[in-house]
């Protein structure tokens, strides 16, 4: 004997999340005062058996707060099959007890609240999880799925997704149930199996190559991303691929960037800067080196420079250095943090790599001059560290104004433009410096000015080998240098 046999009344739902069919029956059974053990619920029951259920009384009222019906549909979705019996007993006792769903401690209410939160998490996994592949191009174009959700979420979770991708067409497949979007209505067929999914497409590649790129390896809590994304996700992701070697190379990755993170101006930097702005014997406006006739008289003069906005952050000018008959002169973008605190130009990551290579093609770095197109650093704070910002036009042709009597105090045979802000800087205009590299131009008063990369540009390349590419390219440029500081 079946257990609904013993019950007074038999509920035959259409199907796991007919809610409306339960909405109906429950009021008409309560509404009858049928206690909850009098009540079988059965689903996928005969198409030609019927629900048997008491006449609906012509007097009688239920109410019921919006809230509950609302929480109880999200309920209702859950794989629990006791849902409907207990969904039901709560009904039932809201009504001698009307603030039931306040009393966190009843076992009812723990497991009503348990199911919510479930099915709330399963749903926020699909949003996440999905990842369409498409099949077919032009007329024929469509994108497919494949989840696996923990309850029956399909139907309450297909109009996020026809919101969100409104223009395309389709379909996501999972066990229980089909969703379908063709532009313009939801449609929904019986499950599915993943067997008819396509393979990888051509979107799936560039996804990956995006996840590898934005992983964080500071912030990574491996527990908690797989809280967050549970293993039994990862066979239908395609960046699940790259996650076993981008944890395990996570620690290296962290330590490399903690050496290149920029670091907060040191206690001093107060100091520093009234030192300058004492010691300097020329006007705000930085124009008392107008009158230099040395690189030393004009360093001291470029200490008090306020010409732009910059120095008000910066710890203090960071002027060129080397000696005044340098046939060749570098000019880069600006100080970065490790300048700025030093006052030298190139001594940080970046100018290490400018001193290896420059070692390597045989040029004496103490017989050259090294400036910056700008003086100052120019930076956004991101909690405790200084974030390198780039020049704008107008910061660029104002401090190009100490730039020009460094040059004509040195009168060098020729000038290297290190990146994009230093050829503007010395050209006046934008340049295209990657595509221009290793042209050497001629300017209206005959200075030359060779075009090549700011060495930052390699330690920005993650990869290994592309970054050895760029570095060889940037040492073929330097010995380029060579050659025509001979000329």
């Amino acid at each position: 004997m079946q257990l609904f046999d013993l019950c007074t009344y038999t509920v035959r739902l259409a199907n796991q999340t007919d809610f409306a069919g339960w909405r109906d029956a429950a009021r008409n059974l309560v509404l009858n005062d049928v206690e909850p053990q009098e009540i079988a619920w059965i689903v996928d029951a005969d198409d030609h058996a019927a629900s048997q259920l008491p006449a609906m009384p012509t007097v009688g009222q239920l109410k019921v707060s919006r809230d509950f019906i609302e929480r109880a549909e999200v309920a209702f979705c859950h794989r629990d099959p006791e849902r409907f019996a207990l969904l039901y007993r709560l009904l039932w006792r809201m009504r001698s007890e009307p603030e039931l769903l306040k009393i966190a401690s009843d076992p009812d209410v723990g497991w009503f609240e348990a199911v919510e939160k479930a099915v709330g998490r399963d749903m926020h996994k699909m949003r996440a999880f999905v990842r369409f592949r498409q099949i077919g191009e032009g007329e024929d174009e469509r994108y497919v799925a494949w989840f696996e959700p923990e309850h029956f979420i399909v139907e309450r979770n297909a109009p996020f997704f026809a919101r969100r991708f409104t223009g395309m067409r389709w379909s996501i497949l999972t066990p229980f149930l089909s969703a379908h979007w063709d532009r313009a209505e939801l449609t929904f067929t019986p499950g599915a199996h993943k067997h008819g999914l396509p393979a990888d497409d051509a979107a799936e590649a560039l996804w990956r190559t995006y996840y590898e790129n934005i992983f964080n390896p500071a912030r990574l809590k491996t527990r908690a991303m797989q809280k967050e994304m549970p293993k039994k996700y990862w066979r239908n992701l395609p960046e699940a691929l790259l996650i076993p070697d981008l944890v395990a190379g996570a620690g290296a990755a962290a330590r490399e960037m903690i050496e290149k993170m920029p670091t907060i101006p040191p206690a001093h930097h107060a100091k520093i800067q009234a030192k300058h702005w004492l010691t300097s014997r020329v006007s705000a406006s930085g124009e008392g080196g107008a009158d230099a006739h040395s690189l030393a008289a004009l360093r001291k003069a470029a200490k008090g420079c306020q010409r732009c906005p910059l120095w008000h952050d910066a710890t203090q000018t960071v002027f060129g250095e080397g000696p005044e008959e340098a046939a060749v002169v570098f000019v880069g973008e600006q100080p970065g943090d490790q300048e700025d605190i030093a006052g030298r130009p190139f001594v940080g990551p970046a100018g290490k790599m400018f001193d290896a290579v420059l070692e390597e093609a045989a040029i004496d770095r103490r017989e050259t001059y090294v400036t910056n197109a700008v003086k100052h650093f120019k930076f956004e704070p991101r909690g405790k560290r200084r974030i390198h910002l780039k020049p704008n036009a107008g910061e660029i042709q104002t401090c190009r104004w100490w730039l020009d009597r460094e040059l004509a105090l040195i009168r060098p045979s020729l000038v290297v433009a290190l990146g994009a802000t230093a050829a503007q800087s010395l050209l006046g205009k934008v340049i295209p410096v990657t595509k221009m590299r290793g042209q050497l131009i001629k300017r209206d008063d005959g200075l030359r000015i060779f075009l090549t990369i700011h060495p930052s540009f390699i330690l920005r390349i993650r990869g290994s080998a592309e970054q050895e590419t760029e570095r060889n390219r940037f040492l073929k440029d330097m010995q380029a240098v060579k050659g025509l500081i001979a000329s």
